[in-house]
């Protein structure tokens, strides 16, 4: 699947280079940071991880201080409009169903949730729930980075790692 994903993203934007697909990917909610290594690492793209690394951290931190400052006020708009207050307030119930151990830990429930790459984490998710505990920016981003970091670690082993160990041992 992520490889017909990948293959998706290389043919539909082939006049773009693959490390700048690479980038806006990691950019995109939901996807982020590790569908950015995973795209980096499949055969048809291959960006080196020592590339691929800072690439998709750049992509998938830029829109994070965005997150944390301006949600709260761009939610309270949209919930005022008859339009979007049905979809700002799914978001907001779905994003604060997760935020037990944010809330409980704090600093290291932000960390954890943002880093253990699982459906439904990640740095746009844990910046919105971040946002919506009003957890302090100054708190809120570092954990945030520190996550992204850890994410980087567990995604890199997965996609780039554990393929090389496989391949070495078969050759």
């Amino acid at each position: 699947m992520a490889e017909q994903i990948g293959t998706w993203f290389v043919n539909t934007f082939s006049a773009i280079p693959k490390e700048l697909i690479v980038f806006f990917v990691s950019m995109l909610p939901l996807i982020e940071l590790r569908g950015g290594l995973i795209i980096a690492a499949l055969p048809q793209v291959g960006i080196p991880v020592w590339k691929a690394v800072p690439i998709c951290l750049a992509g998938n931190i830029i829109p994070i201080p965005f997150i944390l400052w301006f949600i709260t006020p761009i939610f309270t708009w949209m919930k005022g409009t008859k339009l979007f207050k049905p979809l700002v307030e799914k978001l907001e119930n779905k994003s604060m169903g997760k935020s037990d151990k944010i809330q409980k830990y704090e600093f290291w429930g932000l960390v954890l949730f943002v880093g253990i790459p699982i459906p439904g984490t990640g740095a746009w998710t844990g910046a919105l729930i971040a946002s919506l505990l009003n957890i302090k920016i100054r708190k809120a981003f570092p954990a945030i980075l520190i996550g992204l970091l850890l994410a980087t670690v567990i995604m890199c082993t997965i996609t780039y790692l554990i393929p090389w160990i496989i391949t070495s041992a078969t050759s």
